[in-house]
This record gives structure tokens, sequence and C-alpha cells, in this order.
């Protein structure tokens, strides 16, 4: 867990050396805060033209889809978020398959809501179809 962080933050390092050092070549003289400003704005709105048009097309008819992907990014947030804090606050180990079961677990169980879910609406439909006739 920590080799993957360690690795993570030295790239987010890079990139933001390379940043700054675009800044001095240019002469533009941004500040920290305006290249944050600049950097996270540009990604972001990059992010909005991948990621719009694939729920657009999604919301017409997969709500759970859009549902997933949303609860799925704040799991992974979610126990990312707990694996720093016990390392921050010494309460646990941060430990990568802490991550990753956690992940699982969620993905198993929304499997299982999936497969339920799937089922009822047929039996549903099947009744449906039986009686409106």
């Amino acid at each position: 867990m920590e080799t993957l962080l360690e690795k993570i933050v030295i790239f987010i390092a890079k990139c933001h050396s390379y940043i700054l050092t675009l800044n001095d070549a240019y002469e533009k003289n941004f500040s920290d805060k305006e290249l944050h400003f600049l950097v996270i704005g540009i990604l972001g709105m990059a992010l909005i033209l991948v990621i719009y048009p694939l729920f657009k097309m999604l919301s017409e008819n997969h709500i759970l889809v859009i549902a997933f992907i949303y609860v799925f990014t704040l799991v992974i947030v979610l126990t990312f978020a707990i694996e720093i804090g016990q390392k921050y606050s010494g309460t646990g180990t941060m430990d990568f398959d802490d991550i990753v079961f956690g992940v699982l677990g969620f993905l198993l169980m929304f499997a299982v809501f999936a497969v339920i879910r799937e089922i009822i609406l047929a039996i549903w439909n099947l009744i449906h179809r039986l009686f409106d006739r």
C-alpha cells in the first residue's frame, strides 16, 4: 500500500515539477495557487467532456449503471481515506489488501443486488404480461 501511494505521490510530484518548468520556460510567472486553479480546472473540464456524453447515453435507460459508477468511485475514495487515516492516526496499519477486499465486498454485494433486482423485474414483467392480455 505504501509503495503504491509513494508511486502516486512521486508521479504527481513529477507532473507538478514539469508544469513548474513550463511555467518558468514561458515566463508566465503563475503562482502555485494559480497553477492549481488552471490545472485542476482543465483536468476537471477534460473529465466532463469524457464523462458527460457517457452519462447522457447511459441515462436514457441505465440509471443503475450511473449509480454504480458514482458509488464505486465513492467506495474507492472512502477506502483510501480510511487507510490513509489509519496510517496518519496510528489506529491501524495502512494495507492495500484492505482496500482491495473492501472494494471486492462492494462489487460482490452489488452483483447479488443486481441479480435479485433482475429476477424481481422479470417476475414483475411476466405477471404484467399474463394479466394485461
